[in-house]
């Protein structure tokens, strides 16, 4: 989730490659674009912006310069000279509609699971530990789905992208579903760590209803499916499983064909978003 959220898995296993994220993250926000706004003091969100292709040649245009403002990067979305952005969103921009992350001390996910007794934080979603102990996250999912977030502001800025026909893509680390809430069109997403919106089979992958398995959860069930009897839960990537086949065919030619990149609610300390940035860079 985002930087570290319900909203997202971006949580690591204890030891797989911690450091090397956060040091890939930290770098490729400093040499590729300029952060700006305040940082989040609990696991250091800030919203990055890396100069586009259209910014390449500061000649071309008085309008078309160094990244330095927010209204800067506001002028050139307003003028039409980016019309291929590119988003990357993390559990960042849901706090705002009261969705904790993971890793804020005191408040995040991780800081209060005891309640579900896992081993270690990560476990509750972590592939193997689900195959031989499912209680504990479903336990989760059930307080999950009692709660009523609804999309905020940030939210409605990307429909208002995508409204006005510039957004290329919405990457998102966020399994909470407000993306598609605010209304914008599944065509435009990549949801690279799945959600909570439908279901599946664990074991054959066959789909489940939804709102189906979400009653079941509500009333203390483990969703089994029809088919193979494996345990049925929510879209979303856990440990040890592989990324969306939507992720793998379209991050390449979009990254690539895009003109704008906003990172938005992450600290780029994530697997998937600190190897597409190191590709970026070859």
């Amino acid at each position: 989730m985002s930087s570290t959220g319900i909203s997202s898995l971006s949580a690591k296993r204890k030891g797989e490659g911690v450091g090397m994220g956060a040091d890939l993250g930290k770098s490729q926000s400093s040499s590729q674009g300029t952060s700006i706004g305040k940082e989040d003091k609990g696991n250091s969100r800030k919203t990055t912006l890396v100069p586009p292709k259209c910014l390449q040649d500061a000649k071309a245009s008085n309008a078309r310069g160094k990244l330095t403002k927010l209204q800067d990067v506001a002028a050139l979305i307003r003028n039409r000279h980016c019309r291929n952005i590119v988003v990357m969103a993390g559990a960042g921009i849901s706090t705002a509609s009261g969705i904790p992350d993971f890793r804020t001390p005191g408040t995040g996910l991780y800081d209060n699971l005891e309640e579900y007794n896992v081993p270690y934080p990560e476990a509750i979603f972590d592939e193997s530990y689900f195959v031989h102990n499912p209680l504990p996250f479903f336990s989760l999912a059930k307080k999950l789905y009692t709660e009523n977030y609804k999309p905020n502001y940030i939210h409605y800025f990307l429909r208002m992208l995508h409204e006005k026909g510039l957004l290329l893509r919405l990457y998102t680390q966020n399994i909470d579903g407000l993306e598609r809430m605010a209304g914008i069109p599944s065509i435009k997403m990549v949801e690279a760590h799945g959600t909570f919106l439908t279901a599946s089979c664990s074991s054959c992958r066959s789909p489940y209803p939804a709102s189906k398995a979400k009653a079941e959860i509500l009333s203390d069930k483990i969703p089994k499916c029809k088919r193979c009897t494996g345990i049925v839960k929510p879209d979303i990537v856990f440990f040890g499983e592989d990324l969306p086949k939507r992720f793998h065919s379209l991050y390449r030619k979009d990254f690539y064909k895009s003109d704008l990149l906003i990172v938005m609610g992450t600290s780029l300390e994530v697997n998937v978003l600190v190897t597409i940035m190191f590709i970026l860079t070859l």
